[in-house]
Protein backbone atom coordinates (compact mmCIF):
# COMPACT_ATOMS: atom_id res chain seq x y z
CA UNK A 1 0.00 0.00 0.00
CA UNK A 2 1.25 3.46 -0.85
CA UNK A 3 1.14 6.06 1.85
CA UNK A 4 -1.08 9.07 1.29
CA UNK A 5 2.03 11.17 0.73
CA UNK A 6 3.36 8.71 -1.86
CA UNK A 7 -0.02 8.48 -3.57
CA UNK A 8 -0.17 12.26 -3.80
CA UNK A 9 3.33 12.33 -5.31
CA UNK A 10 2.42 9.69 -7.92
CA UNK A 11 -0.82 11.48 -8.82
CA UNK A 12 1.01 14.78 -9.23
CA UNK A 13 3.62 13.11 -11.44
CA UNK A 14 0.91 11.57 -13.63
CA UNK A 15 -0.89 14.90 -14.00
CA UNK A 16 2.37 16.62 -14.93
CA UNK A 17 3.07 13.96 -17.56
CA UNK A 18 -0.41 14.39 -19.04
CA UNK A 19 -0.03 18.18 -19.13
CA UNK A 20 3.40 17.84 -20.72
CA UNK A 21 1.97 15.48 -23.36
CA UNK A 22 -0.80 17.88 -24.34
CA UNK A 23 1.66 20.78 -24.34
CA UNK A 24 3.87 18.90 -26.80
CA UNK A 25 0.83 18.07 -28.94
CA UNK A 26 -0.30 21.69 -29.01
CA UNK A 27 3.16 22.89 -30.04
CA UNK A 28 3.52 20.32 -32.80
CA UNK A 29 2.83 21.51 -36.32
CA UNK A 30 -0.23 19.99 -37.89
CA UNK A 31 1.45 18.28 -40.89
CA UNK A 32 -1.50 18.57 -43.27
CA UNK A 33 -1.97 22.29 -42.67
CA UNK A 34 1.79 22.87 -42.60
CA UNK A 35 2.00 21.40 -46.10
CA UNK A 36 -0.60 23.86 -47.37
CA UNK A 37 1.36 26.82 -45.99
CA UNK A 38 4.64 25.44 -47.36
CA UNK A 39 3.14 25.12 -50.84
CA UNK A 40 2.27 28.83 -50.80
CA UNK A 41 5.57 29.89 -49.16
CA UNK A 42 3.72 32.13 -46.75
CA UNK A 43 4.14 32.89 -43.05
CA UNK A 44 1.05 32.50 -40.89
CA UNK A 45 -0.99 30.45 -38.49
CA UNK A 46 -4.28 28.61 -38.43
CA UNK A 47 -6.48 27.33 -35.63
CA UNK A 48 -9.40 24.97 -36.26
CA UNK A 49 -11.42 23.74 -33.29
CA UNK A 50 -14.61 21.69 -32.94
CA UNK A 51 -17.35 22.37 -30.43
CA UNK A 52 -18.61 18.88 -29.58
CA UNK A 53 -15.74 16.54 -30.37
CA UNK A 54 -13.21 18.85 -28.64
CA UNK A 55 -10.69 18.48 -31.44
CA UNK A 56 -8.21 21.24 -32.16
CA UNK A 57 -5.76 21.56 -35.06
CA UNK A 58 -3.10 24.27 -34.86
CA UNK A 59 -0.45 25.26 -37.35
CA UNK A 60 2.35 27.47 -35.94
CA UNK A 61 1.30 27.50 -32.30
CA UNK A 62 3.68 30.33 -31.23
CA UNK A 63 2.12 32.66 -33.81
CA UNK A 64 -1.38 31.45 -32.91
CA UNK A 65 -0.79 32.83 -29.39
CA UNK A 66 0.57 36.19 -30.58
CA UNK A 67 -1.72 39.19 -30.82
CA UNK A 68 -1.99 41.07 -34.10
CA UNK A 69 -4.09 44.07 -35.21
CA UNK A 70 -7.66 42.80 -35.49
CA UNK A 71 -8.59 44.80 -38.61
CA UNK A 72 -12.06 44.19 -40.07
CA UNK A 73 -12.65 40.95 -38.20
CA UNK A 74 -13.68 43.35 -35.42
CA UNK A 75 -16.83 43.97 -37.45
CA UNK A 76 -18.29 40.83 -35.86
CA UNK A 77 -18.15 42.26 -32.34
CA UNK A 78 -18.65 45.80 -33.62
CA UNK A 79 -21.94 44.75 -35.21
CA UNK A 80 -23.07 43.09 -31.99
CA UNK A 81 -22.26 46.24 -30.02
CA UNK A 82 -23.84 48.63 -32.55
CA UNK A 83 -27.08 46.64 -32.60
CA UNK A 84 -27.22 46.22 -28.83
CA UNK A 85 -26.59 49.95 -28.29
CA UNK A 86 -29.19 50.87 -30.97
CA UNK A 87 -26.57 52.66 -33.06
CA UNK A 88 -28.40 50.94 -35.91
CA UNK A 89 -31.81 49.31 -35.82
CA UNK A 90 -31.15 46.25 -37.96
CA UNK A 91 -30.09 44.96 -41.35
CA UNK A 92 -32.39 47.26 -43.32
CA UNK A 93 -31.55 50.68 -41.87
CA UNK A 94 -29.75 52.77 -44.48
CA UNK A 95 -26.40 54.44 -43.85
CA UNK A 96 -26.25 57.39 -46.23
CA UNK A 97 -23.13 57.82 -48.34
CA UNK A 98 -21.78 61.39 -48.16
CA UNK A 99 -20.41 61.36 -51.71
CA UNK A 100 -16.73 60.95 -50.81
CA UNK A 101 -15.02 58.65 -53.28
CA UNK A 102 -13.13 55.64 -51.95
CA UNK A 103 -10.69 53.25 -53.61
CA UNK A 104 -13.20 50.42 -53.18
CA UNK A 105 -16.15 51.06 -55.56
CA UNK A 106 -18.55 49.00 -53.41
CA UNK A 107 -18.21 51.63 -50.66
CA UNK A 108 -19.36 54.48 -52.91
CA UNK A 109 -23.09 54.14 -52.31
CA UNK A 110 -25.66 53.98 -49.53
CA UNK A 111 -25.27 50.90 -47.34
CA UNK A 112 -27.21 48.74 -44.93
CA UNK A 113 -25.61 46.81 -42.10
CA UNK A 114 -25.75 43.67 -44.25
CA UNK A 115 -24.01 45.24 -47.25
CA UNK A 116 -21.53 47.15 -45.07
CA UNK A 117 -20.47 43.89 -43.41
CA UNK A 118 -20.22 42.05 -46.72
CA UNK A 119 -18.03 44.67 -48.45
CA UNK A 120 -16.21 45.58 -45.21
CA UNK A 121 -17.17 49.24 -45.56
CA UNK A 122 -14.90 51.30 -43.31
CA UNK A 123 -16.84 54.57 -43.41
CA UNK A 124 -20.04 52.77 -42.42
CA UNK A 125 -18.53 51.28 -39.28
CA UNK A 126 -16.82 54.56 -38.46
CA UNK A 127 -20.25 56.18 -38.48
CA UNK A 128 -21.54 53.48 -36.15
CA UNK A 129 -18.49 53.98 -33.93
CA UNK A 130 -19.31 57.67 -33.56
CA UNK A 131 -22.81 56.69 -32.45
CA UNK A 132 -21.52 54.13 -29.94
CA UNK A 133 -18.74 56.26 -28.44
CA UNK A 134 -15.36 55.38 -26.88
CA UNK A 135 -16.55 54.75 -23.32
CA UNK A 136 -18.99 52.03 -24.33
CA UNK A 137 -16.32 50.37 -26.47
CA UNK A 138 -13.89 50.49 -23.57
CA UNK A 139 -16.44 48.89 -21.25
CA UNK A 140 -17.40 46.15 -23.68
CA UNK A 141 -13.82 45.21 -24.48
CA UNK A 142 -12.91 45.14 -20.79
CA UNK A 143 -15.97 43.21 -19.65
CA UNK A 144 -15.72 40.68 -22.46
CA UNK A 145 -11.94 40.32 -21.94
CA UNK A 146 -11.60 40.76 -25.68
CA UNK A 147 -8.04 41.01 -27.01
CA UNK A 148 -5.89 43.93 -25.84
CA UNK A 149 -6.80 47.60 -26.27
CA UNK A 150 -3.95 50.10 -26.14
CA UNK A 151 -4.78 53.42 -24.50
CA UNK A 152 -5.37 56.10 -25.58
CA UNK A 153 -7.36 55.09 -28.64
CA UNK A 154 -9.43 56.74 -31.35
CA UNK A 155 -13.06 55.56 -31.32
CA UNK A 156 -13.33 55.54 -35.12
CA UNK A 157 -10.07 53.80 -35.95
CA UNK A 158 -8.83 51.64 -33.05
CA UNK A 159 -9.54 48.42 -34.95
CA UNK A 160 -7.71 49.79 -38.00
CA UNK A 161 -4.62 51.46 -36.53
CA UNK A 162 -3.36 48.60 -34.35
CA UNK A 163 -4.69 49.83 -31.00
CA UNK A 164 -6.81 46.67 -30.69
CA UNK A 165 -4.95 43.38 -31.08
CA UNK A 166 -5.99 39.75 -30.72
CA UNK A 167 -4.54 36.28 -31.28
CA UNK A 168 -5.88 33.52 -33.51
CA UNK A 169 -6.59 31.40 -30.44
CA UNK A 170 -8.54 34.27 -28.86
CA UNK A 171 -10.50 34.74 -32.09
CA UNK A 172 -11.64 31.12 -31.93
CA UNK A 173 -12.60 31.37 -28.26
CA UNK A 174 -14.61 34.52 -28.99
CA UNK A 175 -16.43 32.86 -31.89
CA UNK A 176 -17.38 29.95 -29.64
CA UNK A 177 -18.96 32.42 -27.21
CA UNK A 178 -20.82 34.10 -30.05
CA UNK A 179 -22.15 30.77 -31.29
CA UNK A 180 -23.14 29.62 -27.80
CA UNK A 181 -24.58 33.08 -27.04
CA UNK A 182 -22.86 33.38 -23.68
CA UNK A 183 -22.06 37.07 -24.16
CA UNK A 184 -24.42 39.81 -22.91
CA UNK A 185 -26.33 40.44 -26.14
CA UNK A 186 -30.00 39.96 -26.96
CA UNK A 187 -31.40 37.16 -29.08
CA UNK A 188 -32.32 39.67 -31.79
CA UNK A 189 -28.76 41.01 -31.87
CA UNK A 190 -27.29 37.52 -32.17
CA UNK A 191 -29.74 36.55 -34.93
CA UNK A 192 -28.96 39.67 -36.95
CA UNK A 193 -25.19 39.16 -36.79
CA UNK A 194 -25.58 35.48 -37.62
CA UNK A 195 -27.56 36.52 -40.69
CA UNK A 196 -24.98 39.01 -41.99
CA UNK A 197 -22.07 36.63 -41.30
CA UNK A 198 -23.42 33.87 -43.55
CA UNK A 199 -21.16 33.38 -46.54
CA UNK A 200 -22.24 30.05 -48.01
CA UNK A 201 -24.92 27.42 -47.52
CA UNK A 202 -24.87 23.94 -49.03
CA UNK A 203 -26.77 20.73 -48.24
CA UNK A 204 -23.76 19.63 -46.18
CA UNK A 205 -22.61 22.74 -44.32
CA UNK A 206 -23.15 26.44 -43.67
CA UNK A 207 -20.21 28.84 -43.50
CA UNK A 208 -20.14 32.06 -41.45
CA UNK A 209 -17.04 34.24 -41.73
CA UNK A 210 -15.31 37.61 -41.91
CA UNK A 211 -12.08 38.73 -43.57
CA UNK A 212 -9.64 41.30 -42.25
CA UNK A 213 -6.64 43.16 -43.66
CA UNK A 214 -4.42 45.18 -41.33
CA UNK A 215 -2.79 47.53 -43.84
CA UNK A 216 -1.19 49.85 -41.26
CA UNK A 217 0.94 47.18 -39.61
CA UNK A 218 4.36 46.14 -40.85
CA UNK A 219 4.29 43.51 -42.16
CA UNK A 220 0.63 43.65 -43.09
CA UNK A 221 -1.67 41.01 -41.62
CA UNK A 222 -4.53 39.16 -43.30
CA UNK A 223 -7.31 37.44 -41.34
CA UNK A 224 -10.09 35.00 -42.08
CA UNK A 225 -12.20 33.95 -39.10
CA UNK A 226 -15.53 32.23 -38.65
CA UNK A 227 -17.22 28.88 -38.18
CA UNK A 228 -18.78 26.03 -40.13
CA UNK A 229 -21.98 24.27 -39.13
CA UNK A 230 -22.18 20.63 -40.20
CA UNK A 231 -24.63 17.88 -39.32
CA UNK A 232 -22.22 16.45 -36.75
CA UNK A 233 -20.39 19.41 -35.27
CA UNK A 234 -19.51 23.09 -35.31
CA UNK A 235 -15.98 23.98 -36.41
CA UNK A 236 -14.42 27.34 -35.56
CA UNK A 237 -11.40 28.72 -37.39
CA UNK A 238 -8.99 31.64 -37.41
CA UNK A 239 -6.39 32.10 -40.14
CA UNK A 240 -3.72 34.77 -39.84
CA UNK A 241 -1.23 35.49 -42.65
CA UNK A 242 1.68 37.81 -43.28
CA UNK A 243 0.58 39.70 -46.39
CA UNK A 244 3.43 40.83 -48.65
CA UNK A 245 1.24 42.22 -51.44
CA UNK A 246 -2.48 42.43 -52.17
CA UNK A 247 -2.25 39.52 -54.62
CA UNK A 248 -1.86 37.26 -51.57
CA UNK A 249 -5.16 38.34 -50.00
CA UNK A 250 -7.20 35.50 -51.59
CA UNK A 251 -4.94 33.05 -49.73
CA UNK A 252 -6.82 33.87 -46.53
CA UNK A 253 -9.89 32.05 -47.79
CA UNK A 254 -8.09 29.58 -50.05
CA UNK A 255 -5.83 28.17 -47.33
CA UNK A 256 -8.70 28.00 -44.87
CA UNK A 257 -10.98 26.15 -47.28
CA UNK A 258 -8.18 23.75 -48.23
CA UNK A 259 -7.52 23.00 -44.56
CA UNK A 260 -11.22 22.47 -43.84
CA UNK A 261 -11.40 20.12 -46.81
CA UNK A 262 -8.26 18.31 -45.67
CA UNK A 263 -9.89 17.69 -42.29
CA UNK A 264 -13.11 16.45 -43.93
CA UNK A 265 -15.16 19.33 -42.52
CA UNK A 266 -16.32 20.66 -45.87
CA UNK A 267 -16.31 19.11 -49.33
Amino acid sequence: MLSSKSSSFVLTAIINLILAFFSIQADAKDPAIAKLFAQQHIEGTMVIASLHEHKTFIYNNPRAKRRFPIASTFKILNSLIALEEHAISGTDEVLKWDGQLYDFPDWNRDQTLATAFKVSCVWCYQELARRVGPEKYRNYLHNLEFGELREPFEATSFWLDGALTISAIEQVEFLKKVYLRTLPFSTKTYETVRQIMQVEQTPHYTLYAKTGWATRSSPQVGWYVGYVETAKDIWFFATNLEIRNKNELPLRQQLTRSALQEKGIIQ
